[in-house]
């Protein structure tokens, strides 16, 4: 797995899937041109191209598969990616409060030659998130190295989030049921 996420971790292991995380440094711009949807895979590919590149993925046996993923919200056309400190955590949060946006992991697959490559998507719905209890999570979860600014799975997900439409574990960073999936059919 070319991602050092601990939720992508996790939800590897409640799949039973055997693996080791091997992650190399990798730029995560985009050209700014490029459709929303095509960012996390795009990101995704350039971290599994990466981690193939790298030595220690060479002393492994010839045709393991990597699995690369990279998360990012939109709202409004906009691409949300990680915060870069408490302010900016704050201030996406204002922004998807009340709001429906999209979670988008793209996912990037790569077997020898082999590359299945897909995005799935989930759109979230926030109530009206009041400052005092978005600057209380971010003071006490420090979300910053999240896409949007939060995890589901957290305390602004229980008592934040008002619907979501799609895979719940996709916004937690992996669709990890259509990922076992495109695992099977290989």
């Amino acid at each position: 797995m070319a991602s050092q996420s601990p939720r992508r971790k996790q939800l590897l292991e409640w799949a039973d899937i055997s693996f080791d995380v091997l992650v190399r440094e990798t730029d995560e711009s985009f050209p700014s041109s490029m459709n929303v949807e095509e960012v996390p895979v795009y990101i995704a590919r350039n971290k599994a191209e990466a981690v193939i590149a790298s030595a220690e993925y060479q002393r492994y046996e010839q045709g393991r598969i990597v699995i690369a993923a990279d998360t990012i919200v939109e709202l409004n056309g906009e691409v949300i990616g990680k915060p870069n400190g408490s302010h900016h955590a704050v201030e996406i949060l204002t922004k998807l409060s009340g709001k429906v946006h999209q979670v988008i992991t793209g996912v990037v697959m790569r077997k020898g030659d082999e590359e299945r490559a897909f995005a799935d998507i989930t759109q979230v719905k926030f109530h009206d998130i009041s400052l005092p209890d978005i600057l209380y999570y971010v003071e006490k979860y420090k979300p910053y190295d999240k896409a949007g600014a939060y995890a589901i799975q957290e305390w602004i997900g229980v008592i934040g989030i008002e619907w979501i439409h799609g895979d719940f574990y996709n916004v937690m960073g992996l669709p990890v049921s259509r990922v076992v999936k495109t695992l099977a059919e290989w």
